[in-house]
């Protein structure tokens, strides 16, 4: 296998054998890895030094998005939000801007509630139990949050998974209450943590 690097790294250009099907083309272009592919006769030189021509066949990658980024209100300007145990004592209250949903809030002001699946819906350890007055607010469930909530400890008729609350200004001073156990908790007694 051959590999030709040109000038500042890009484009490189990959060509396999005399017996090759195809060259592989690789550039760099504004933050962003793209590859051409050019389908090869059996009769091309290896190292051939004419262009790759741009193929049909093309991919793309782009940065990863960054999640659990929040960022705080000032003080008072926030929707409040009071978590509690499963008691009904008060845990923490918080703020959240509009948009913001339970799990990352809970998670950036270190409150206990796991997250196993990061708000990807394919767990219930972000089960929390709401007042019928904010229940009543919210939209319907999704059936993979049904589904979920199928699984979780201690489930009421006011059952959410918190990556699926969505603050608004009209939830301001919720109470979100803590089931006293979840499923898929880390055995070890580790708290989650934003990756």
């Amino acid at each position: 296998m051959s590999l030709l690097l040109q000038a500042y790294a890009t484009p490189v250009r990959m060509a396999f054998t005399k017996r090759a099907l195809c060259s592989l083309n690789f550039t760099y272009v504004q933050g962003s890895l793209r590859c051409y592919i050019r389908h090869l006769g059996p009769s091309q030189v290896i190292a051939s030094r004419q262009p790759l021509y741009r193929s049909q066949r093309t991919f793309q990658t782009s940065t990863g998005s960054r999640h659990n980024d929040l960022v705080r209100p000032a003080p008072g300007t926030g929707i409040k939000v009071h978590f509690q145990d499963s008691n009904g004592n008060l845990v923490k209250t918080v703020e959240g801007n509009e948009g913001d949903n339970l799990l990352d809030i809970a998670h950036e002001h270190d409150i206990d509630l796991e997250g196993a699946c990061e708000g990807s819906l394919a767990c219930s350890t972000c089960h929390v139990i709401l007042p019928p007055e904010y229940y009543d607010l919210l939209p319907e469930p999704v059936d993979e949050e049904n589904d979920m909530l199928d699984m979780a400890f201690g489930l009421t008729d006011t059952s959410r998974l918190g990556c699926q609350v969505k603050l608004t200004p009209e939830l301001d001073g919720m109470i979100a209450k803590l089931p006293s156990a979840t499923r898929n908790m880390f055995v070890d007694g580790s708290k989650p943590t934003k990756h």
